[in-house]
Parts: C-alpha cells; structure tokens; sequence
C-alpha cells in the first residue's frame, strides 16, 4: 500500500468522473474516480454509484432496483478517506480507504476506458442481501421503508 492519502472534500461537479470521455489508465486517475465514488456513495447518490460497477456486479441487480433500495432505505456509513491503491493480480486494482477508522478495500478494474467498481469482489455479503426481495432487503438492513 502507498502513502498516498486523498481528500474527499476536492470532487466537484466539473471534475466528475462519469463524463464520456473516460478514464486515464493511471493510478492517480483511479484514485480521483474512487474518491468521487465514496463520495457518491455518501451522499446517497445511487445513480452514479451504480454507473460505476462493472457488468458482473450489474447482474446482481437492476439499475432501478439498486436506487430504490438505497432511496427507501439509505445507508450512511460515514465519510470515506481514500488511502492509496495498488495492482493486484488478473487486472485488478485495490484501493484502500478508512471509514470511521475502519479499514477496507475495494477492487476495481479498467475495462473500455473506465475504471469500473467489482461489487462482487469488493462486498459479497452486499451482493447476497441485493438478491432479496426488497421487503427481505430492507429488513435484513434494519430499514423501514414508507409505503
């Protein structure tokens, strides 16, 4: 693991990751896309969350589901502080980051000039509670959506 620690304060609009135009395939550029990703995450902003995942994590679950899911019953994990990345093997890339002093990685791959998320690398118990019903869903994250 490097050295490196990122702010997340410094993602704004203009520097949003999600234009079409890609990705650099460089590990400061994976560092400023993981940032906005936390901070995406943070701020419940599910949309841009998910447009990050890779094609294997979007099987898991539909688009509109994922975004119902984290309206109905969001999810805040506190702040996330990017602290480096590194290669790892078959193409993959971990980025470590603390929340709440909790240590974690994520795995990511760049795939047609993007940096994409692998939810199913990076949180399988996220991916077995996506394939619940949403009622088993929500109860299972001690949620109580409004009908």
């Amino acid at each position: 693991m490097t050295g490196c620690v990122m702010s997340n304060a410094g993602a704004t609009s203009s520097s949003r990751s999600t234009k079409t135009a890609g990705d650099p395939d460089t590990r400061q550029a994976l560092l400023r896309v993981a940032v906005e990703f936390n901070n995406d995450y943070a701020a419940n902003r599910s949309g841009l969350v998910y447009g990050r995942w890779d094609a294997r994590s979007k099987s898991v679950i539909p688009r509109a589901q994922y975004v119902r899911r984290h309206v109905e019953c969001p999810t805040a994990p506190g702040r996330a502080l990017v602290e480096g990345a590194s290669r790892a093997a078959h193409g993959y890339w971990r980025v470590f980051y603390s929340i709440s002093g909790t240590r974690l990685t994520d795995y990511w791959l760049y795939q047609g000039g993007r940096w994409r998320f692998d939810l199913v690398r990076s949180n399988p118990s996220a991916v077995t509670l996506y394939r619940l019903p949403f009622a088993a869903y929500a109860a299972a994250v001690g949620c109580t959506p409004s009908k």
